[in-house]
């Protein structure tokens, strides 16, 4: 009935915690790519905020971000290898850039969730949004573990 590691069937228990943490993530980022999307005057502002690219780069930045991070949570989602990579690509690249700023002592806005973000009426630091980018990649890391030991459990059959 029980293993050392937990129950029996790992599978169900470790498939059922896979599915919630794809669409947790996955609904963040689609959420969060879409709010960008339909502001990215606002999303623009916070990347010349952070000073990374020149200013006429910035609308760009802005569009082809937000459009892959809703991609990235769609992906997720819909369990694609490629959705899984490009979200745990783009939790690196805001993770980098927040402890940029954070190691700058910049006082901004993280630009997470859009112009009508509720993180930046309460917390308003980027110390808070790295602490759930790293909540976040944590489950990210549970995907990819989970994924690798799948395929060893599939080899060794």
């Amino acid at each position: 009935m029980w293993t050392k590691i937990g129950f029996r069937n790992r599978t169900v228990w470790g498939g059922r915690m896979d599915i919630a943490i794809r669409w947790l993530i996955g609904i963040v980022f689609i959420y969060s790519g879409m709010t960008k999307l339909l502001n990215p005057a606002h999303f623009e502002m916070i990347i010349n905020d952070y000073g990374l690219l020149p200013d006429s780069w910035a609308r760009t930045a802005a569009i082809v971000l937000a459009g892959l991070e809703a991609a990235a949570g769609f992906g997720l989602i819909r369990n694609i290898n490629a959705g899984l990579n490009a979200v745990a690509g783009l939790m690196v690249l805001f993770m980098a850039i927040l402890s940029y700023g954070m190691w700058l002592g910049l006082d901004i806005d993280c630009g997470c969730f859009g112009p009508n973000d509720p993180e930046t009426a309460v917390y308003g630091g980027l110390r808070s949004a790295l602490y759930r980018d790293i909540l976040m990649m944590a489950g990210i890391l549970f995907l990819y573990w989970r994924r690798f030991r799948m395929n060893m459990e599939g080899v060794f059959r």
